[in-house]
């Protein structure tokens, strides 16, 4: 989505408008979440209708599915923060795949650092799941 896009202040009249109630149900957050990622700067802004209502497009939902995603995916609100200006105000492309390149290899880092946890879990359920086992 654009600078353009994100910019609207009037509701379009494309059919895929949501209100609140549907965009949360569509990206599976609630609407004080919704209003939150709002009021950081994450989403929007988001349009409104001729009587105030906020009205979200398809392409506003698809962005809150990718904010989510890589909320999802442990980015913080300062992150999410910094990732979003990097698509508004940076015309270097360099800089949002650098951005996600350093996000990508901390994530490995956690993925490894977990497997590395399930094994030794997984040693430990089976040494005392065989010291468990009843005796005949």
């Amino acid at each position: 989505m654009d600078a353009a896009d994100r910019s609207r202040t009037t509701a379009p009249s494309d059919p895929a408008d949501r209100s609140p109630a549907d965009a949360a149900a569509a990206t599976g957050l609630s609407l004080d979440t919704l209003r939150y990622y709002e009021r950081e700067g994450l989403i929007g802004p988001i349009a409104r209708d001729a009587g105030g209502r906020r009205r979200y497009s398809a392409d506003d939902v698809a962005w809150i599915g990718i904010v989510t995603c890589l909320r999802d995916a442990g980015l913080g609100i300062e992150d999410l923060r910094r990732f979003t200006r990097l698509l508004t105000q940076s015309a270097d492309p360099t800089d949002r795949v650098t951005f996600l390149r350093e996000r990508r290899a901390e994530l490995e880092e956690r993925q490894r650092a977990t497997r590395r946890a399930l094994e030794v879990l997984d040693d430990k359920i089976a040494y005392y799941g065989a010291r468990e086992q009843p005796r005949r």
